[in-house]
């Protein structure tokens, strides 16, 4: 009885390690659904202003608190090696943004943090799926540095209008939020909306220096040569020209499946 009681948890994470890692139409179903509910989450954040009075406001709360719990109890059961898994810094970002739903009250002003569910799409086979279904595979690195940006964007706003403009009217507050964070981040610094004292003029260097970071990381993979993801069998190099024959690290006779360009 014990082995058959073993025998269905295998099978059971078996299965539940396909939806989440695999490639093939339901897991594909799956992961997409999952992407709703991210998008979901972070949209409950934007709209909380609005929710915060209302009845509704603690029951969908908590079902996404459910949510990213199960979520994060599905990961460390299909992780092959969960102690690397349970060192993951976006594992730490998952229970921030849970405790933040847990005590919504207590934690309101970290609610922020729920953007970076955004990584949570980007980490999904989904993504790599669905560009490879639009033969976009070649932008994969343009994808990823405008998901980085975006994540940025919407996390820093969060920040601003967290502990800077949450006093202001609902609609407003959040705007002004993300076009200061929008001027500060480009450079454009209009001057039209500041961020008041020491801690203010503090969080403004550190948006630029990241922003301008992120920017520049945007305009590379925009300008740079095309690269494909396909592992060097004899030396492991990984990134390569879309139209390579040969590894240029060690010479190996590469065969560079046409989907993956």
């Amino acid at each position: 009885m014990h082995r058959n009681g073993h025998h269905h948890r295998s099978r059971f994470v078996r299965h539940l390690r396909s939806l989440y890692q695999g490639q093939h139409r339901a897991a594909l179903r799956f992961q997409a659904f999952m992407a709703v509910v991210d998008i979901g989450i972070i949209a409950f954040f934007l709209a909380q202003p609005y929710l915060r009075d209302k009845a509704s406001f603690l029951l969908l709360d908590y079902a996404f608190a459910l949510w990213i719990m199960g979520d994060l109890l599905a990961q460390y059961l299909v992780a092959r090696d969960r102690r690397r898994f349970l060192l993951s810094p976006m594992i730490y970002v998952d229970i921030a943004i849970l405790a933040t739903l847990l005590l919504p009250h207590m934690l309101v002003s970290f609610a922020f943090l729920r953007a970076m569910r955004i990584w949570a799409i980007a980490r999904r086979p989904i993504l790599k799926a669905a560009l490879r279904h639009f033969h976009l595979s070649m932008w994969t690195d343009v994808v990823r540095a405008t998901i980085n940006m975006v994540v940025f964007l919407f996390t820093a706003s969060g920040f601003v209008y967290t502990f800077f403009f949450q006093q202001r009217e609902s609609g407003n507050g959040f705007v002004d939020a993300l076009y200061f964070t929008v001027t500060t981040m480009t450079t454009t610094g209009f001057g039209d909306i500041t961020l008041p004292g020491t801690a203010g003029k503090l969080t403004s260097i550190i948006m630029m220096i990241v922003g301008i970071s992120l920017f520049v990381r945007l305009a590379q993979a925009l300008v740079r040569p095309f690269k494909v993801t396909y592992p060097c069998p004899k030396c492991g190099l990984s990134r390569h020209d879309t139209d390579a024959v040969h590894c240029k690290a060690c010479g190996h006779l590469l065969n560079i499946p046409d989907e993956g360009i």
